[in-house]
């Protein structure tokens, strides 16, 4: 029996070192100064092409809801007139 005890006792032992060094290891690492993260694409590209992507998702939304599903050109979505006559049925003026 003395001697499972004693077994015992040295393999948590072990274990404590083990974690005492991987302790160590972790603080060298959190230490040492990382390197700067060089960006494949800039913060600010990032940002014109979202905003292109709204964009363009914008325009080709009104192309599709007024040329195919509203029986319109889908040309005419770029036309002043369309957009008064849009704006006349919402606000019901007669």
């Amino acid at each position: 029996m003395a001697n499972n005890h004693e077994k015992v006792n040295q393999t948590s032992e072990h274990k404590e070192l083990l974690n005492e060094e991987a302790i160590k290891t972790n603080k060298n690492k959190e230490t040492k100064e990382r390197k700067p993260r060089i960006r494949l694409i800039p913060i600010w590209l990032r940002l014109l092409l979202v905003a292109l992507l709204l964009v363009a998702s914008l325009v080709a939304g009104a192309m599709i809801g007024y040329g195919v599903i509203g029986d319109g050109s889908p040309a005419d979505v770029f036309k002043k007139s369309t957009w008064i006559k849009i704006s006349d049925i919402v606000k019901k003026e007669e």
